[in-house]
C-alpha cells in the first residue's frame, strides 16, 4: 500500500475523507473497483449495490456543480504532496498563485500538503477563491489551512472532472504519479476534441526534461504521438509568463464564446425573418 506523504504541521484533520480508514475498512474507491471472488449467487447479489453507488456518484456530481459554479474563472495547480516549505519548488508555487490570484483567478488544488498548499497559501495572500478538492484515500489525510472552499470526494472521477471543467488552464509542478496521471488525462482530452483553448505549463524546466525528451526522442519518433502533439505542452521557469499565458487563453475563449452566442443570435433571428 502507498505510504502517506510526510504529515504536514499546515494540515486540519479532514474527518469526512477519514472515516473509512478510522474504522479499517477499505475506501469506497476500493470498493467499487473491487474484483469479486464470491461464488455466482453472491456475486450476483453484490450487483445490487452499485445502483446506490451511482446515487452517491451523482451526489457528488451535484454537489461539486453546485459548489464551483459561481467560482469564475480558475486555474488548477498540481504538484507533489511530499514537497516541504523549505523547497524552492514551494516559494515558487506560492509566488505563482498569488499572481494568478492577483490576475482574477480563483485557484485549484488537491487541498493537500506540499505544492497543493502552497498554492493555497499564495492564492490566500492575492484575496483570490483558494479552493481544496479532496480524495478519500487509504491512510488518514486532511485539508491545508489556506483552503476556503473544501470540497470532499470518493471517487476520483468525479473530482478530475471538476478539475477540468472548472478550470481555465493547468500548472503542473514537480510530483509523483497522481501528478502524471492529471498531466495525461487532461493531454488525452485535448488530444480528442474533448477540451479546447486549455494551456498546460509544465512548471521547472530541468525537471521535466527528461520526460520530454523521451516523449521527443522515442514515443514520437516510433510514430506513437505526432509532432503536433508535443505542442500542447508549454515548459516555463517564470511566473508571470504563466500567468500571461492563462490570461490570453482566457480572453481568447471568451472572445470564441461570444462570437459563438453572436452566430447564434443571428442564426435565429434569420430563422424568424424567414418564418
Amino acid at each position: 500500500m502507498e505510504k502517506a506523504p510526510k504529515k504536514s504541521p499546515n494540515l486540519r484533520p479532514n474527518v469526512e475523507l477519514n472515516r473509512a480508514t478510522k474504522r479499517g475498512k477499505a475506501t469506497q474507491d476500493e470498493q467499487f473497483l473491487a474484483k469479486s471472488h464470491r461464488d455466482g449467487e453472491a456475486r450476483s447479489a453484490f450487483t445490487h449495490t452499485d445502483p446506490w453507488r451511482v446515487l452517491r456518484i451523482m451526489g457528488e456530481f451535484v454537489d461539486g456543480f453546485e459548489t464551483l459554479a459561481d467560482v469564475g474563472d480558475a486555474i488548477t495547480i498540481f504538484g507533489s504532496a511530499r514537497v516541504e516549505e523549505d523547497d524552492p519548488s514551494y516559494q515558487q508555487a506560492v509566488e505563482l498563485a498569488r499572481q494568478l490570484g492577483e490576475a482574477g483567478f480563483a485557484i485549484i488544488t488537491g487541498g493537500g500538503p506540499g505544492i497543493m498548499e502552497a498554492c493555497n497559501k499564495g492564492a490566500k495572500l492575492a484575496g483570490a477563491p483558494s479552493i481544496g478538492c479532496s480524495i478519500e484515500l487509504p491512510f488518514e489525510q486532511g485539508v491545508n489551512r489556506y483552503v476556503d472552499i473544501a470540497l470532499n470526494f470518493r471517487y476520483f472521477f468525479v473530482r478530475k472532472t471538476m478539475f477540468v471543467k472548472y478550470s481555465q488552464g493547468f500548472v503542473i509542478f514537480p510530483g509523483g504519479f497522481g501528478t502524471f496521471d492529471e498531466l495525461f488525462e487532461a493531454l488525452t482530452l485535448i488530444q480528442t476534441g474533448k477540451v479546447h483553448n486549455f494551456p498546460i505549463v509544465l512548471f521547472g524546466s530541468s525537471y521535466w526534461k527528461g520526460l520530454l525528451d523521451w516523449l521527443r526522442d522515442t514515443v514520437l519518433v516510433e510514430g506513437k504521438i505526432s509532432p503536433a502533439d508535443l505542442d500542447l505542452l508549454i515548459v516555463s521557469d517564470d511566473p508571470a509568463e504563466v500567468v500571461q499565458i492563462m490570461k490570453q487563453s482566457t480572453q481568447s475563449m471568451q472572445k470564441r464564446v461570444s462570437e459563438n452566442e453572436a452566430f447564434s443570435e443571428l442564426e435565429r433571428a434569420t430563422k424568424l425573418r424567414e418564418s
